[in-house]
């Protein structure tokens, strides 16, 4: 045990379960803990990707320079005017969002041209993975429920986490 606090009650992610129901669209402004910034050559074709293809909104922006888009509470992506970069990094962003998001995600994804499809990760998530115009690796990722029985609840239980673990952290 530690003596940090629970953090679960300020996040806007839900608990894994199959009626998990994703948060509202948050438009008030908060000092940002964490945030993306992505170089774009073409900043309007990147907005309408991000938008139509990966459920932004648009919160604000600097016409030509700038536009600051957002998902959910804390999912804050800065795209700004310069340089596409030459390959993808590395280095990936992960979005969380709920499992009844994900096909939704890919077909609109599939619907501005990029080839996805969702998989299973060995950590009990449900994962859709896209290289976006501006050569940025993005991920949405959802959390499955737990089943302790399950390949990957065993495959969890081995590295130490278990039901109980999952439970008490929601």
């Amino acid at each position: 045990m530690n003596d940090l606090p629970a953090a679960f009650h300020i996040s806007p992610v839900p608990a894994p379960g199959p009626d998990a129901v994703a948060p509202p669209v948050f438009r008030g402004i908060y000092g940002m803990p964490m945030f993306v910034t992505i170089p774009t050559a073409d900043l309007p074709a990147s907005v309408d990707f991000w938008t139509r293809g990966l459920g932004f909104f648009d919160l604000f922006g600097i016409p030509g320079q700038m536009m600051h888009l957002r998902r959910w509470a804390f999912q804050d992506v800065l795209l700004v005017a310069g340089p596409r970069s030459a390959t993808a990094p590395a280095v990936s962003v992960s979005f969380a969002c709920v499992l009844d998001q994900i096909e939704p995600i890919a077909e609109a994804l599939r619907a501005v041209g990029a080839d996805v499809e969702p998989r299973d990760t060995a950590w009990n998530t449900r994962d859709i993975e896209v290289i976006t115009p501006e050569n940025a690796r993005v991920i949405f990722t959802a959390a499955k429920v737990f089943d302790p029985d399950s390949v990957e609840g065993r495959n969890l239980r081995a590295v130490g986490i278990d039901a109980d673990d999952n439970e008490s952290h929601v």
